[in-house]
């Protein structure tokens, strides 16, 4: 079973950064784009930024000058850089590989305290 895993998440106060990073196989990762997805308590899941394996990005509206999604060909990882965090951005965060019908890690946590 493919598996893709995030670590990073945790209990910051607003105002504070987290860096998630998510490792996947190299047969994925090569040439896959990349995203960031999150899922708050009776939410959808919705995108939070996208990277192609061009390095192309976009993001979330409401993530847009906050947070930057990058990756690391070498090391088959992605990261999501998230700074000024707010309480609307507490959610469980997930790496997902090749689109929403690819492949997707367990999700990481992230809570941010007002």
């Amino acid at each position: 079973q493919v598996q893709l895993v995030e670590s990073g998440g945790g209990l910051v106060q607003a105002g504070g950064s987290l860096r998630l990073s998510c490792v996947a196989p190299r047969s994925i990762f090569l040439g896959s784009p990349m995203g960031w997805y999150r899922q708050a308590p009776g939410k959808q899941r919705e995108l939070v930024a996208r990277i192609t394996s061009g390095l192309s990005t976009n993001y979330a509206d409401s993530v847009k000058g906050r947070f930057t999604i990058s990756r690391d060909n070498a090391k088959n990882t992605v990261y999501l850089q998230m700074n000024s965090l707010k309480p609307d951005d507490t959610a469980v965060y997930y790496c997902n590989g090749w689109g929403p019908q690819g492949y997707w890690g367990q999700g990481t946590q992230v809570t941010v305290s007002s």
